[in-house]
C-alpha cells in the first residue's frame, strides 16, 4: 500500500512546483529506489494531460562508470540525448541512495573529467531553467541508507522528509505560497542593500552583491525548500570560513571544510577528511575557486543536519554559499563544470551584517 504522503507530494510538484500545463513533455528522473514516486507522479503528469518520459538508472551501474570507463567513454553524451534536452518541456528529478558512501574509492580525476565533458550540457539546461523555456524541480525520496546517514529510523526520516514538505497541512500549496510570501520580504530589504559581513566561529567573510537579483526558492525547484540566494560580485568574496557540515558532493561527504578567500578567489582550502577530492575539484577549473552562489536556509521545519544537502542547505539559521557555476537568473558571471553547496551553521554565536544593520543573529531574523 502506498503512502498517501507520497501521493501528495507528487501533487505538489505537478500542480504547483512545475504547474504541468496539457501536452507538455515530462522527463521523470529517478534510480529505481524511487519507484512509488515515480509510479505517482507518472499517474499525476496522466491526469493531467501531461507526456510522462521516465529515465530511470540503476545506482550501481554509476560506480562501475567511473572503475571501468575510458577517457572516450567519460567524454561521451549521445546525441539523441542532447536533442531530448531541447524538447522536454519538464524535468522532475528524484533523489534517492541505496548507499551514500558509493563513490568514496572513485578516482577524483575521473570524476572531474566528467564534469568537464557534462559542462557544455549543463549549461545549455542551466540557460532554459533560468528564461523559464524549461521547468525542473529536484525532490528526494526516503530509503534506508538516506535514513541511516541522517542518524534516523526509516519510519523518522519519513516523517521528517514529509514533514519537511509540508504536505500534512490542510493545503500543502497554500502553505507553500505563505512560505513564498515571507521570504519576499526578505528580497526586499536585502535588495535595497549591498554588502554582507557575516561572522561565527572560524569565520569571518565578506561580499557584496550590487547590481544582482535574489531568488525565492519557495519549492518550484527544490522540493522541499527555503532559501533566498543570490550570485555575489565574483571579485568581492574576502575572508575565511569554516563550514559547520561535512560538505557532500558527488557521493563524497568533505568535512572540516575551510577556505581563505582574497579577491573573490580561494587562495587556501583544508578539510580533515577528504581534502584530496575538495582540491581536486578546486582545480577542475577556473571558476570552481570562485563563489557562484550566495544563501540564506529560511527553513524552521529542518533543524538537523541528515548528510542530503537538499535539506542541509535549508535549515533555519545557516547560510551557505556554493563553489563554482553561479545562476544567470540571480546575474551571475561565474562558469565551472561544478556547483558545490556548503553550509555554515550560524545558530550558535553567528551574526549577519548587511550594509553596517543586523540581519541575523544566532540564526534569527532581525529585520
Amino acid at each position: 500500500m502506498r503512502d498517501p504522503r507520497v501521493e501528495a507530494v507528487a501533487n505538489v510538484l505537478i500542480q504547483y512546483s512545475i504547474d504541468l500545463k496539457p501536452g507538455q513533455l515530462v522527463q521523470i528522473e529517478s534510480k529505481m529506489e524511487g519507484a512509488p514516486l515515480v509510479v505517482a507522479l507518472y499517474q499525476a503528469v496522466l491526469k493531467a494531460g501531461g507526456h510522462p518520459w521516465l529515465d530511470l538508472s540503476i545506482e550501481e551501474t554509476q560506480e562501475l562508470f567511473y572503475s571501468y570507463a575510458s577517457d572516450a567513454q567519460l567524454d561521451f553524451y549521445p546525441e539523441f540525448l542532447k536533442q531530448a534536452n531541447e524538447d522536454i518541456d519538464t524535468s522532475i528529478t528524484i533523489w534517492t541512495d541505496v548507499n551514500t558512501k558509493r563513490l568514496n574509492n572513485v578516482d577524483p580525476a575521473k570524476q572531474a573529467h566528467r564534469a568537464k565533458a557534462m559542462h557544455p550540457i549543463n549549461n545549455r539546461l542551466f540557460e532554459r531553467m533560468a528564461s523559464k523555456e524549461l521547468h525542473w524541480v529536484g525532490t528526494a525520496y526516503p530509503t534506508h541508507a538516506a535514513a541511516q546517514t541522517a542518524e534516523m529510523s526509516l519510519r523518522d526520516y519519513e516523517d521528517f522528509v514529509f514533514g519537511a514538505c509540508l504536505v500534512a497541512e490542510l493545503d500543502p500549496i497554500v502553505a507553500w505560497k505563505a512560505v513564498s510570501v515571507k521570504q519576499q520580504r526578505l528580497i526586499d530589504w536585502l535588495s535595497e542593500r549591498n554588502e554582507i559581513h557575516l561572522q561565527g566561529e572560524d569565520t569571518d567573510l565578506r561580499l557584496t552583491y550590487n547590481g544582482r537579483f535574489w531568488e525565492n526558492c519557495d519549492g518550484h525547484e527544490n522540493f522541499p525548500d527555503g532559501e533566498i540566494f543570490t550570485g555575489p560580485i565574483e571579485d568581492s568574496v574576502e575572508g575565511y570560513i569554516r563550514f559547520s557540515y561535512p560538505a557532500c558532493y558527488r557521493g563524497r561527504q568533505v568535512e572540516d571544510v575551510r577556505l581563505w578567500f582574497e579577491k573573490g578567489k580561494v587562495v587556501k582550502a583544508t578539510a580533515a577528511k577528504n581534502e584530496a577530492f575538495l582540491l581536486e575539484m578546486l582545480a577542475i577549473d577556473d571558476g570552481a575557486k570562485f563563489v557562484g552562489e550566495f544563501a540564506f536556509g529560511t527553513n524552521p521545519g529542518i533543524q538537523t543536519f541528515t548528510g542530503d544537502t537538499l535539506f542541509d542547505e535549508k535549515i533555519g539559521g545557516t547560510v551557505h554559499l556554493a563553489l563554482g557555476k553561479g545562476f544567470l537568473e540571480t546575474g551571475s558571471k561565474n562558469d565551472s563544470a561544478i556547483h558545490w553547496d556548503m553550509v555554515c551553521d550560524l545558530r550558535r554565536g553567528g551574526i549577519v551584517r548587511v550594509n553596517g544593520e543586523t540581519f541575523s543573529e544566532n540564526g534569527q531574523f532581525q529585520i
